[in-house]
This record gives C-alpha cells, sequence and structure tokens, in this order.
C-alpha cells in the first residue's frame, strides 16, 4: 500500500515512528494481557470481499494507530497510505477500527493495532487471510487415441486454500472418482473408456469449477448384426448389416466376386454411421445368391456374407391340434379342413360295419 504524503502534528510523527519500530522489532504482547487493549482474531474474508480490523481500547489510551507490516495505514483519524480501498471505520472511546475494501491476496498477511498508554507504546496483532476461489489455469484438449495405447490427462488449478482436483468419467457404467490428482493416467485404453473426463476443483471457498475432456478412441469396425433373408420373388428385399467402428466405417456390398454399384438398376445402397442396408425393389430369380457386406476404416476391415433366399407360401401349416389349420386368405379353408376332419372318422365307421 502506497504511503500518504502529507503533514502531520510532530507527536503523531513521534508516535507512529515508535510504533513501527516497535513493529519491526517485533516487540511481544501477550494477548491475554487485561491491562492492554486487544485487537480482534484473526480476520478471513474472500477475494473481493471487505475485510473489517478492530481493536478495543479504553480510557487509558492516547494515541492508536493501524499499521500494515511497518507501513502506517491510519494515526488516529488520520489517513497515512494513498490506497482508496483503505478507510477508517471507527475511532472511539472503545475502539479504533477500520476497513480494507475488495481485498486482494497481496493484502494478506499481519497487521498491526498500536496504541500508546502512559507514554508507552504497545502492539496487537491480527492477521488477515484472504481465501481464493478455484480456478482451472491448465487442463488437456480433446484427444484422439487408438485402442490399446496410454492417455495422461492434466489438469492444474488455483485457489487458497490451494483445490483438491478430481476426475471422473463421465459414463452411465462410471461409478465415483477414478483419479483424485491433477494427472490421470489410462493404461491400454478400452472402447468403452471412451467419452467425456470431467476435472473439478474445489476448496469450499466457492462452488467447484469443472471442465471436459473428451477422449475419442479409435478402433477397427465390428459388424454386430448381418443377418440372412427369404423373399418371395416380386417382393421387396432387405438386407441389413450393422457395425460399430470409430472412425466410422465405409460399407461395400459385393454378391459373389462382383462388387454392387450405388444406382444399379433395382437396387439401393443406403450407408448411414453405424449401418448399411441394401434393398432390393423387385427380387428375381438373378438375385437370390450370396451378399458380402465389408465394412472398413483406417484401422482395419471386417465382412460378414448373408444369402438372399426365395422364400414360399404355403395356405397349409402343421396341425396344433384338432382342426386346426392356417387361414391363409379368408375363412372358406377353415370351415373346409373341419369337414375333412370329420369325414374321416365317419368313413372308419363304415368300414367296421
Amino acid at each position: 500500500m502506497a504511503q500518504a504524503k502529507m503533514h502531520h502534528p510532530v507527536s503523531w510523527v513521534i508516535f507512529a515512528g515508535m510504533a513501527a519500530l516497535l513493529l519491526s522489532q517485533g516487540v511481544p504482547v501477550r494477548s491475554g494481557d487485561a491491562t492492554f487493549p486487544k485487537a480482534m482474531d484473526n480476520v478471513t474474508v474472500r477475494q473481493g470481499e471487505s475485510a473489517t480490523l478492530r481493536c478495543s481500547v479504553d480510557n487509558r489510551v492516547t494515541r492508536v494507530a493501524w499499521l500494515n507490516r511497518s507501513s502506517i495505514l491510519y494515526a488516529g483519524n488520520d489517513k497515512w497510505c494513498l490506497d482508496p480501498r483503505v478507510v477508517l471505520l471507527a475511532n472511539t472511546k472503545t475502539q479504533y477500527s477500520i476497513q480494507i475494501q475488495d481485498v486482494d491476496v497481496y493484502d494478506e498477511g499481519p497487521y498491526t493495532c498500536s496504541v500508546q498508554t502512559d507514554n508507552h507504546p504497545k502492539t496487537s496483532r491480527v492477521h488477515l487471510i484472504v481465501q481464493v476461489s478455484p480456478k482451472i489455469t491448465e487442463i488437456s484438449s480433446d484427444i484422439s487415441i487408438n485402442e490399446g495405447g496410454n492417455v495422461s490427462l492434466t489438469c492444474i488449478a488455483t485457489g487458497r486454500p490451494d483445490p483438491t482436483i478430481t476426475w471422473r468419467h463421465i459414463s452411465p457404467k462410471a461409478v465415483g472418482f477414478i483419479s483424485e490428482d491433477e494427472y490421470l493416467e489410462i493404461t491400454g485404453i478400452t472402447r468403452e473408456q471412451s467419452g467425456e473426463y470431467e476435472c473439478s476443483a474445489s476448496n469450499d471457498v466457492a462452488a467447484p469449477v469443472v471442465q471436459r475432456v473428451k477422449v475419442t478412441v479409435n478402433y477397427p469396425p465390428y459388424i454386430s448384426d448381418a443377418k440372412s433373408t427369404g423373399v418371395p420373388v416380386g417382393q421387396k428385399g432387405i438386407l441389413l448389416c450393422e457395425a460399430s467402428a470409430v472412425p466410422s466405417a465405409n460399407f461395400q456390398w459385393y454378391k459373389d466376386d462382383k462388387r454392387l454399384a450405388e444406382g444399379q438398376k433395382g437396387l439401393k445402397v443406403e450407408n448411414k454411421a453405424f449401418f448399411s442396408r441394401l434393398t432390393f425393389f423387385n427380387v428375381s430369380e438373378q438375385d437370390y445368391g450370396n451378399y458380402t457386406c465389408v465394412a472398413s476404416n483406417q484401422l482395419g476391415n471386417t465382412n460378414a456374407s448373408m444369402i438372399l433366399y426365395e422364400e414360399t407360401t404355403t395356405a397349409l401349416t402343421p396341425w396344433k391340434g384338432p382342426g386346426a389349420v392356417h387361414d391363409g386368405n379368408n375363412g372358406a379353408w377353415r370351415q373346409g379342413g373341419c369337414v375333412w376332419l370329420l369325414a374321416l372318422p365317419l368313413a372308419q365307421l363304415t368300414r367296421q360295419f
């Protein structure tokens, strides 16, 4: 804090000089000394708040001043520093108080209330503690890595007191914290460990601050679903190939050894991020056969075969019980089936007699 350049009574100058000398020499004062006016206990404030420093006095006190280290802030009603944030709150027969507004970390430290009684200056000290909300000053950038690689994430934060730093994986399957340190090490990362990782810094001064890092795990395609399909001649048929991969897979379709091109007559190939659909709008005999789906990305490829085969429909299905006949189109089949079932035991009875 800057010192003011102003004129003061000689007696104040002498007192302030003696107070500063006592302070610099570290003259001790017992906090339990009942004959000496006592300053308040340590003061703790958050950065940006106001700190009030109070010193209790009585009618024996003839001179009083507040000092910061070796600088005089106030002597009586006179301000000795240039800092506009320092103001006098009270100078009464029982209390001598100042306030430091918009406190910052450089204000932290010892403050001394110096009084003169019976021509003997004495001091009492109070320590100002400034708390600072946590702030993340450095964090790793988003990262992309191949499956099986090693990942190292860093999160640096400041604050007073020093913040506690934790890492957690933002995933439905993740449980609790995975690291309580500035550094997070993952060895042999798997695809299940991809996603966002959240760094949290907290010190109970304010709400925790959080930032996230996205970890992308690359892996070759894996075909999860590819089924053969039966379709009657003249109907619409669909072959579906589902694959997971990062980056997303590129799909290609083959019939036997011949690649199928987009826009080929009667066919449509529809490729999305995680599947490919091959559509036959009007299945013919020539369409039946073996088809291969190939999924590939920069890390590798895989394939799966499936068959488009002819499916025939029949009106009758195996009986499920007496008179149980598949109703292919209408109720006439059901009625006819019942008559035929009744005729069989009647014929057997006729032969017996």
